[in-house]
């Protein structure tokens, strides 16, 4: 991932960027969604042979890491402060 981005690059970036969004303002639904979203398009470009090996690589990291900070990340585990 040097200067120059592919297309595809882009689009999970923009993913990404609303992801971290969603999550700093306590979006919970909204950054699942997101990471939904980044899977799906990073599935489908690994399956299309789209993305090269270090991208690849790269994103796989970074999908693996959300999924585990994100597990259990839903408001309807959040208990309610005046119960």
């Amino acid at each position: 991932m040097g200067l120059f981005k592919s297309r595809y690059e882009k689009e999970m970036d923009d993913i990404i960027k609303r992801l971290e969004m969603n999550m700093s303002n306590n979006y919970k639904d909204a950054a699942q969604s997101n990471l939904k979203e980044f899977e799906e398009l990073f599935e489908k470009l690994d399956a299309e042979g789209l993305l090269k090996d270090k991208t690849k690589a790269s994103y796989g990291e970074k999908l693996t890491a959300y999924k585990t900070k994100m597990q259990g990340y839903t408001h309807k585990d959040q208990k309610p402060y005046w119960t």
